[in-house]
């Protein structure tokens, strides 16, 4: 990383505005390239949530709106805890972002999905799932380092004048 003092404020702003904008970009990657393998976890997620607060389970619009929410609302959170790690342990940065969100990705799709029972255990999932899951992430990462790097020089522009 080639700016000067560590500053969370900035790095947070920096890693808000790549969330967002890698989310927007794996959420056109999935639309581009998945072949749909029943529920996606964020829909799964979405109709839980639904069904907790109302009592009934969400139509089909309902669900997909609770997955998008639920979809940009992770990536943004991940985003700031990106932009701040960066400021204070620039590694996290290796690959053009690669290395985060492939940890990321074991985070989520191997730990977390499963975990929540979401989806399937990682060793009950076939490779296309697995392979795909991972470069969804890798988009994500070089995304998110793309538009860090640049939102991150900007913040020094703009909060330092």
């Amino acid at each position: 990383m080639a700016t000067s003092t560590p500053d969370i404020r900035k790095g947070a702003l920096a890693g808000l505005a790549a969330g967002l904008v890698a989310s927007l970009a794996m959420d056109g990657f999935q639309r581009l390239f998945s072949s749909p393998k029943g529920m996606p976890a964020t829909e799964k997620a979405a109709e839980r949530i639904g069904e907790a607060v109302t009592g009934d389970a969400p139509g089909r619009e309902s669900r997909k709106a609770g997955a998008s929410l639920i979809h940009y609302a992770t990536g943004i959170g991940i985003g700031i805890a990106y932009g701040i790690a960066a400021e204070f342990a620039p590694e996290v940065t290796k690959g053009g972002g690669t290395a985060f969100s492939s940890g990321v990705a074991g985070l989520l799709d191997e730990g977390a999905v499963p975990a929540l029972r979401l989806g399937p255990a990682p060793w009950d999932t076939d490779a296309e799932t697995h392979a795909f899951g991972l470069t969804s992430h890798l988009v994500f990462g070089v995304v998110a380092e793309g538009t860090r790097r640049a939102a991150r020089a900007l913040a020094d522009r703009a909060l330092d004048t």
